[in-house]
This record gives C-alpha cells, structure tokens and sequence, in this order.
C-alpha cells in the first residue's frame, strides 16, 4: 500500500473525531458567543442584539463578584488541605518500607471516581440539620447540633472538605509518580552526607517534583474555579447566596430565570477569569524555573 492510499484511510478514521469536534465543542462555543450579545425570547426562541449589554450588566452586578469572592474563598479552603494531604501521604505510600500501599492507593483514590452529583448528596445527609450523621455523632458527644447550612462559612467549609475529599485522590497519584521518578542514588547521597528527612523533603524531593507540582497547581486553579455540583447540591440554600460559585451563577441566569444571553455572557467572563489565574500561576512558576534552571547551570559551569 502506497503512501497515498494510507493517508486517505487515516483520514478517514480520524474524521469521526472532527465531526464530533465540530458539533459539540466548536458550534456550541460559538453559539453562546454570538448568544452573548443578544437578547433570548425562550418562547419564540427569537434573538435581539442587544450589543455589549450583557457584558455590562455583569460587570455591574454585585452578585457576580461575590460568586468570584466565593469561589475563590472555597477554594482556597479546599486546596491547601487537599494538596498537604496528598503530598504527606504520597511520602508515606512512596516508602519501601510500607506495606499494603498499593491497596491504600486505590482507597484513596475511590473518591474520585464517584460522580460529583453523588457526592453533593451524599455531603448533604451528613451535614444536614438536625438528624444527619455528624450531627447525630455531635448530639452522642452532649453538645448542641450545627445547622451548618444556614451558617455561612460553615457551609462553605463543608462543600471545600467534599471537594478535598474527592480530589485528594487524584492528586496523590501525580505526587506519587514524581516522588517514584527521583532517583534512590541522589536519596541515598544526601543521607550519606548527614541530610535529615526534612532536608531531604526540602531541598530535594520538592525541587526535583517542581514540574508535577506545576501541573497540580495549574489543573486544580482551572478545576477548582469551575466547581459547580457541590456548591448546587450539598445545601439547597444558604443565607446570603453565600455558596453561589461563579458557574452556579451562570447556571441560575440561564436555566433557572431562562435569560440565556446574561448566562453566556457570564459564561465567557468565567472563561476570561480563569485565562488570568492560570496565566498568573504559569508566570509564577516559570520565574522559579527560570531561576532553578540559571542555579543549575552555574553550578555546571563552575
């Protein structure tokens, strides 16, 4: 077979992949774009352009950037547990000396194959006031039950733990995989000359994983402020919309009060806010690894 005939048979079973592509990724992104600038009548399904209005609606809503603030206070209260948890843990399981780790690393990665719907409810009979598990576990102890749901702060706190508890997981495995590709000779160096297990955590481990935890870092911004299910089902309703996240607040605009233009207006300005924060944490990282990279080749050329 020539190469001619080759191409023509790869490209058509690469075609499938276009057409899928083409329907439901690009047409509906440039749908809610043009979308974005126009007025929906649900009924008729008639569209008015209405220009930039949307646009400007949103930047003067106080409901979207307390969605922002939101988003970012959960997640924040999420991440920092969830990325200490899972490092701590990846040194345990990373241990030749450890036992059954193989099993705990499928354990601990359960929860992340659960659906984030089951997960919402599932954190929702905990927590729920008064008769749910761990208020049932306060009430054995002789103090008082939480109504963690018309607390707002500790609604948040709830949603950051289910969203720590699903991810964790996920995380450890890449910790794991970087700890694993460390070489046991550079370990086996710095312990001959005297270097203690923090120091060998500090100066070597994480320095050698800066490219896994870029990545962790990088994926969990653009994860994290995209949480939707939890914030939704967890608690029904919270004083002061004080679990609305940025895409519950698109999916309210478009779907619960049906103003379709605003919620893909919203939706783009989501898209832009996370542009910014991955861009930031790339530019942070890269300076380090600029500057990582410039030790390493003093060091050589000295």
């Amino acid at each position: 077979m020539n190469a001619k005939k080759r191409s023509k048979y790869a490209y058509f079973y690469v075609t499938p992949f276009f057409i899928v592509f083409l329907i439901f990724s690009l047409f509906p992104i440039l749908y809610s774009f043009v979308l974005s600038f126009c007025d929906m009548d649900v009924l008729s399904g008639k569209f008015t352009y209405i220009g930039l209005n949307n646009y400007k609606r949103m930047l003067e809503s106080g409901y979207f950037f307390q969605s922002i603030g939101n988003t970012l206070l959960i997640w924040i209260m999420s991440i920092i547990p969830q990325l200490t948890i899972a490092f701590v843990l990846s040194l345990i399981l990373s241990n030749r000396w450890f036992r059954g780790k193989f099993l705990l690393r499928n354990i601990y990665y359960f929860p992340n194959l659960v659906t984030p719907v089951t997960i919402g409810l599932l954190f929702g009979a905990l927590f729920s006031y008064p008769g749910g598990a761990i208020n049932n576990v306060i009430s054995m102890l002789g103090l008082e039950a939480v109504d963690f749901q018309n607390n707002q702060m500790l609604a948040r706190l709830v949603i950051a733990i289910a969203i720590c508890w699903k991810n964790f997981g996920y995380n450890i495995i890449y910790f794991t995989a970087g700890i694993n590709s460390i070489s046991e000779e550079v370990m086996e160096a710095a312990e001959v000359d005297g270097a203690n297990a923090w120091q060998r955590i500090t100066k070597i481990t994480i320095p050698l994983m800066r490219p896994i935890l870029i990545y962790v870092m990088v994926t969990s911004i653009i994860g994290g402020l995209q949480m939707f299910d939890e914030s939704k089902l967890v608690f029904t309703s919270v004083p002061g919309n004080a679990t609305t996240t940025m895409v519950k607040y698109m999916y309210d605009s478009a779907f619960d009060r049906f103003q379709f233009g605003y919620g893909a207006a919203v939706a783009y300005g989501i898209f832009v806010i996370i542009a910014f924060f991955s861009l930031i944490s790339l530019g942070v990282t890269g300076e380090k690894k600029d500057e990582y990279g410039k030790k390493k080749e003093g060091r050589r050329s000295k």
